[in-house]
């Protein structure tokens, strides 16, 4: 078991999109994070379980991760093979601009949160396909001739296209060996991400679930790598910051997703983000 303590952002994307080709011929031992930009994993060669929001993913070569923008997630990489990737970081503004009405381009995103399962894994020669496309983007990111940020753009789009096109037509339900979780503290988060504006003690959670303090806080870390009180908060942020993103007022913000006390979700804000909320803004 994996003792994490906080859950902290990793990474900030200053550019619309960036590509990362990594390998590592070691275990890793990384902290559960979460990111403010949306991320495509493409797992190339190694054994990992990536770990997303209570669900574990033993992943195969060519299989594709989407992991959402504020999911809380991190990937365990065992000894042995030579643990590659390729991870796109995107950030919404670029899919909102190249986007039109019927086609948002982070509804590939949107689809696997809702169904809550962000595994998608090709099959046959369409495992080939997608290595194709993420070199696609890569390759135009060495290119320095005519009109080359435009070309950037368009491989990056078409990777978008063909991504959206894919899930929109896999089965809502995926199979049952493509991950691991625990159903009692599925129903719980799901609670809480219903409840977040009300009070959510452990006595209340417990209660409502018929189970006893002990093991609900035991259990939680367990899948979720943190403690219930860290989940909510950090889910209660991310909520006040997507509102203050949308323009409504900093306070409202903070009430609508749970802080009683302003002072305290001033304190906590500054914690996560670095900057208060207007200065984030």
């Amino acid at each position: 078991m994996l003792d994490r303590s906080e859950i902290g952002k990793r990474g900030y994307l200053n550019e619309p999109y960036r590509l990362f080709h990594l390998r590592d011929d070691r275990a890793l031992t990384l902290d559960y994070h979460y990111h403010e930009f949306d991320k495509l994993v493409l797992l190339l060669g190694g054994r990992v379980v990536y770990h997303i929001e209570g669900k574990s993913y033993l992943l195969q070569p060519m299989d594709l991760l989407l992991v959402s923008r504020n999911l809380i997630h991190l990937p365990v990489v065992e000894q042995g093979p030579v643990y590659e990737r390729m991870v796109l970081w995107i950030g919404r503004d670029f899919m909102a601009r190249f986007s039109r009405p019927g086609a948002d381009l982070a509804d590939c995103f949107h689809l696997t949160a809702r169904r809550g399962v962000h595994l998608y894994r090709p099959r046959g020669e369409e495992r080939t396909h997608w290595r194709s496309l993420f070199e696609q983007v890569e390759d135009s990111g060495e290119d320095s001739g005519f009109a080359a940020g435009l070309l950037r753009d368009v491989c990056v789009l078409r990777l978008l296209v063909e991504l959206n096109r894919a899930v929109l037509a896999a089965p809502e339900e995926a199979g049952p060996a493509s991950y691991r979780f625990d159903p009692k503290m599925e129903e719980v988060t799901r609670y809480i991400m219903d409840h977040l504006a009300e009070e959510l003690t452990i006595d209340h959670l417990a209660g409502t679930f018929f189970l006893s303090r002990y093991y609900l806080m035991h259990r939680f870390k367990e899948v979720y790598g943190c403690s219930v009180h860290q989940y909510i908060r950090q889910k209660r942020l991310q909520r006040a910051a997507e509102a203050i993103r949308r323009d409504v007022p900093v306070l409202k913000a903070a009430e609508d997703a749970g802080f009683g006390d302003y002072s305290v979700f001033l304190r906590a804000f500054r914690a996560a983000y670095g900057k208060s909320p207007r200065e984030w803004k």
